[in-house]
């Protein structure tokens, strides 16, 4: 297992999602953004949750909240617990699986809302419109299979929040992607091997806002 791979990999995520979720907020917030045309309640829920908490542990919230899942599919793809790769494309192949197989009319046998179903053929077919297609087929295939693996593993799939949907990040397929990036770091030797390449993510990823916690403490500061 390549820790120094996986730490610049963990750290460098950290601050890039940060950025990225920063980014979706402030559009987000602005008076006529399409995320509030599109989707008011959930604007109106972040904008409720930043009164209560602070933009800055939103934004920190929202960025370990998709790190987290995209890492724990990648595993999981690794270790055949999903039956259709969530984050993992078929071999000579870049689309995510689950993504490929809609295009052909197959969906995850998780999936069993028929609305989603039929919304993702839809934005395929261009029956609904969308200026990016199959990031907007991937993102409502995505949260669906969330939603379908909550029951299992609640304390990694949350009950559905529109706050935290608003902000997952936009590009998710390109091949430099956030997950192009996990699937670099996380090779499907290291996730065979065993659990602990999560341990060391987790670990990685923390480290920066460990060291500042850390600082804080030493300064005999109450930590917020």
């Amino acid at each position: 297992m390549n820790l120094g791979a996986l730490e610049k990999f963990a750290k460098e995520a950290r601050v890039s999602l940060m950025r990225m979720v920063g980014d979706k907020i402030e559009r987000a917030l602005l008076s006529e953004s399409p995320a509030r045309r599109e989707n008011r309640r959930a604007v109106e829920e972040l904008e409720r949750v930043i009164k209560v908490r602070g933009q800055e542990s939103v934004v920190e919230e929202a960025a370990y909240t998709w790190f987290n899942r995209f890492c724990a599919f990648r595993f999981m793809d690794a270790n055949r617990y999903t039956s259709i790769g969530v984050v993992s494309p078929l071999e000579d192949s870049t689309q995510p699986e689950i993504l490929a197989e809609a295009r052909n009319g197959i969906f995850d046998e998780r999936i069993r809302d028929t609305s989603v179903q039929e919304e993702v053929r839809s934005i395929l077919s261009g029956a609904l419109p969308s200026t990016d297609p199959l990031g907007d087929a991937y993102r409502k295939l995505f949260i669906a299979t969330c939603e379908a693996w909550r029951p299992t593993f609640p304390f990694l799939f949350k009950d559905r929040s529109a706050w935290t949907e608003i902000l997952m990040p936009d590009d998710l397929l390109s091949e430099n992607s956030i997950l192009a990036k996990v699937r670099a770091a996380m090779t499907l030797e290291d996730c065979e091997s065993g659990v602990e390449i999560i341990g060391w993510l987790y670990q990685f990823y923390i480290a920066e806002r460990h060291d500042s916690v850390m600082d804080i403490l030493k300064k005999k500061t109450k930590v917020g």
